[in-house]
């Protein structure tokens, strides 16, 4: 354990910083002497400092970071490493352990006596962080008494009196417990969405995973009102606010991960719904060639996102991995020679050396009003996180002819369709075939869980439907504990890329309808999504389900 000892005493490290003058310190301590309690007690209690400050301090003699706890989920495995009496009498909350090593809150990092207890009795090494001496009592209070699933903890405080008032019944511990709960049992079944949802006798809570909802065991129907409410209080939403919809955001530290959820929480006919989108800013952003695009889609796709200017598109519904292909692109070309702009609703990931900027309609940062002054930033890449309306299709194609590459994302159902819905928004078509070089679209489907992955004979009518050959051996997932018995784990996404020639580009300045573009792209050589799909099944990769699902005709 590394804590480095500082020379300088605590009241000597405060007078420095100007939070306190000498003064104030020895009158605090004199009392502090007299009442035989800790001299920071006083300095707090007497409004000198708050308790954020004195951590700060802190974590300055002892050369130690500070944690802010009520942001913090602790996984019942780790609170149960130490026991409530020993966190209580040393003033500590265990956060996360990595290995052999255990990181613990403390108010005095530097108790040695503590730490060679906790490390005697946790058999791990112990790394401190300072957090204020309330932090840890209410996370003491939050984490230890019933631990484990949702539903125990629901069973504990079935029968307690919770308050009347939504502000109190929200700060309750076993309610702020149990919601941490539901996330982390989210966040660990790889859930990107959490659905609360009250219905007639009941509250339905639901994950989605790998892009489909299921039913979860969750909280009942009582605890409801005490749920929404302590969502509501950690997205800063108006709690008394029942009419309207509301929206907003909160961040979550998981061990040395970051969750952002995004909250949506909509009045119906049966109380207030809340949705919670769980988006981890710690996980690793696929490359190009993670994505399962076939060798020769990819080679044409580089050379496509490669060109020193043009429009490439992404189509797709919502949550089809638009974003995912977009920022997978951007790291093939970020490089200190590029300035590369992107314009976002919201920012998703974080891309070290893009400079990201985030929609903002109150402070009128539209697609298009960033967009255009991009223009003025120098730009060599921009990508628009959605072409809406005419405007942002307008200034997009006109950075695209003035020397810029555009990255963007249009929602239709396949590619060549990108090309007349451009059309539709009064582009006007000889620009469009000026301008873009090349349309992605895709979809997204659940791969075969590994572990319980067998093989079966395609009947004989499939596989005259699909154009398989008669005894093609296909893949399923049995359905196991580590799939909770889908049969599929992870996502994979499938691709069709039309790639813009001279006779693509007649077609759209003639203004031909979207079957014809796809016929004379047909003959270029594009594969369809359903093609690429069946390449998969027959790779082992994915089931003839999923791609029947998401590309139910090409």
């Amino acid at each position: 354990m590394a804590v480095a000892r500082q020379t300088k005493s605590l009241p000597d490290l405060l007078i420095e910083h100007g939070l306190v003058t000498r003064d104030q310190v020895q009158e605090a301590q004199a009392q502090a002497t007299r009442a035989g309690v800790p001299l920071k007690r006083i300095l707090v209690q007497r409004g000198l400092m708050t308790e954020d400050d004195l951590a700060t301090a802190v974590a300055a003699q002892s050369g130690v970071t500070t944690v802010d706890l009520s942001n913090c989920l602790v996984k019942p495995e780790v609170v149960q490493l130490v026991p409530e009496p020993l966190a209580r009498k040393h003033g500590l909350m265990p956060i996360f352990r990595i290995g052999d090593t255990l990181t613990v809150a403390m108010e005095d990092p530097l108790n040695f006596f503590a730490i060679d207890e906790l490390r005697l009795k946790t058999k791990c090494d112990i790394k401190t962080v300072v957090a204020s001496e309330t932090g840890i009592r209410r996370a003491i209070d939050q984490f230890y008494g019933t631990a484990g699933t949702v539903a125990e903890v629901a069973e504990a405080i079935k029968a307690a009196a919770l308050p009347q008032k939504e502000e109190e019944a929200a700060a309750e511990a076993p309610i702020i417990r149990l919601v941490n709960l539901l996330i982390m049992q989210a966040v660990r079944e790889r859930a990107s969405d959490i659905h609360i949802e009250p219905g007639e006798g009941v509250l339905r809570t639901r994950f989605r995973v790998d892009g489909v909802l299921r039913e979860v065991n969750g909280p009942p129907l009582h605890l409801h009102s005490a749920i929404v409410s302590r969502i509501k209080v950690l997205a800063k939403l108006d709690i008394a606010e029942k009419r309207k919809p509301q929206d907003g955001r909160f961040q979550l530290r998981l061990e040395d991960r970051e969750i952002d959820l995004r909250v949506s929480v909509v009045p119906t006919q049966s109380g207030e719904k809340a949705v919670l989108r769980l988006l981890d800013t710690a996980t690793i952003l696929l490359s190009m060639e993670d994505l399962g695009l076939d060798d020769q889609v990819w080679e044409q796709l580089e050379g496509l996102i490669r060109r020193p200017h043009g429009i490439v598109l992404v189509t797709g519904p919502t949550g089809s991995g638009k974003t995912t292909t977009l920022y997978a692109a951007l790291s093939v070309l970020n490089a200190p020679e590029r300035n590369i702009i992107t314009i976002e609703d919201p920012v998703e990931y974080r891309l070290p050396g893009v400079n990201q900027v985030q929609v903002n309609v109150k402070a009128e940062v539209t697609f298009a009003s960033a967009l255009r002054s991009f223009l003025r930033q120098d730009p060599n890449v921009i990508m628009v996180g959605e072409i809406r309306d005419r405007e942002t299709a307008e200034i997009a194609i006109q950075a695209a002819l003035t020397g810029h590459m555009v990255f963007s994302t249009l929602h239709t159902n396949d590619a060549p369709s990108a090309l007349t819905r451009l059309t539709e928004m009064g582009i006007e078509p000889f620009l469009i075939a000026s301008s873009v070089v090349g349309v992605l679209a895709q979809r997204l489907v659940r791969t075969v869980c590994p572990k319980c992955k067998e093989t079966y004979p395609c009947p004989p009518n499939l596989a005259a439907d699909l154009r398989l050959k008669e005894g093609t051996l296909l893949t399923r997932g049995a359905g196991c504990a580590a799939c909770q018995q889908s049969g599929y784990k992870g996502r994979v996404a499938l691709f069709e890329l039309l790639a813009m020639d001279e006779a693509v580009r007649e077609l759209v300045v003639a203004k031909a309808a979207a079957h014809t573009i796809h016929a004379a792209a047909r003959t270029a050589g594009m594969r369809t999504l359903r093609e690429d799909g069946l390449a998969k099944v027959r790779a082992g990769v994915t089931s003839v389900e999923e791609v029947l699902r998401v590309a139910p005709q090409g």
